[in-house]
């Protein structure tokens, strides 16, 4: 059973920092490439970035320079760090699988709210 818990988020003015977490299970985490996703209100879900298993990483253009996504296979955790936090990154962020195989589906976590004041 995959399980995705993300924690870390919270109010924050613009130009600030939060980094999230993203503990997995009952996945073999080290072999797949793992992203983050974000759905803002009335929008639909978009992904932010992926890392591979290899630690290769791939950033959308809105938020290149801003946000650093990294992994630990031996704790089975994502992280994303944001920095220079906008407004528009308001938004519920979600963990899960990413690349050519796609999200583990039915198995989204609850995600973590980000909000961002200006």
């Amino acid at each position: 059973q995959v399980q995705l818990v993300e924690s870390g988020g919270g109010l924050v003015q613009a130009g600030g920092s939060l980094r999230l977490s993203c503990a997995t299970s009952g996945i073999v985490f080290s072999i797949n490439v793992m992203g983050w996703y974000r759905q803002a209100p009335g929008k639909q879900r978009e992904l932010v970035a992926y890392i591979t298993r290899i630690g290769t990483t791939f950033y959308a253009n809105s938020v290149k320079g801003r946000f650093t996504i990294s992994r630990d296979n031996s704790e089975n955790t994502v992280y994303l760090q944001m920095r220079s936090l906008k407004p528009e990154d308001t938004a519920v962020y979600y963990c899960n699988r990413a690349g050519g195989a796609g999200p583990f589906e039915g198995s989204w976590g609850q995600g973590t709210q980000v909000t961002v004041s200006s």
